[in-house]
């Protein structure tokens, strides 16, 4: 069995700027990081929350899934990731216990993170992120 540990949550936003100032005024936050994360088709911004985070999502694009994601339910939380030490290994649990993958493989997401998704299907409705940090 593998270990995993809140990484973060996502939240889908129209203006990342704005979403960043609401944090900045409600909470003091100010974010650890902001980025283009081109092949995912956001830009985000990182706040750090106790031990994990909240990620600030907003699209490069109306037709990235992150804008369609907006277009179709409106800003609102967008996935959970979870940490893993191994995703390979978690990958290969997952596909043995019948989840369904959205990432057969794993790829580079924020921070330089090895990443991969999971078919909300598997998780009660919820898209949920693996996350492999590089340190």
């Amino acid at each position: 069995m593998f270990a995993y540990n809140l990484d973060h949550v996502a939240i889908a936003v129209h203006d990342l700027d704005d979403a960043i100032a609401g944090y900045r005024r409600m909470f003091g936050a100010e974010p650890m990081y902001r980025e283009v994360v081109e092949e995912q088709g956001v830009e985000e911004a990182m706040i750090a929350v106790g031990g994990s985070f909240i990620q600030l999502l907003q699209p490069l694009a109306e037709d990235t899934p992150v804008g369609k994601f907006l277009a179709n339910r409106g800003e609102g939380m967008h996935h959970i990731a979870l940490a893993v030490a191994d995703i390979e290994g978690a990958l290969d649990h997952l596909r043995q216990e019948g989840s369904r993958l959205i990432d057969d493989e794993p790829r580079i997401g924020g921070r330089g993170a090895r990443i991969a998704f999971v078919h909300p299907k598997a998780f009660a409705g919820t898209l949920v992120e693996l996350v492999e940090s590089k340190s």
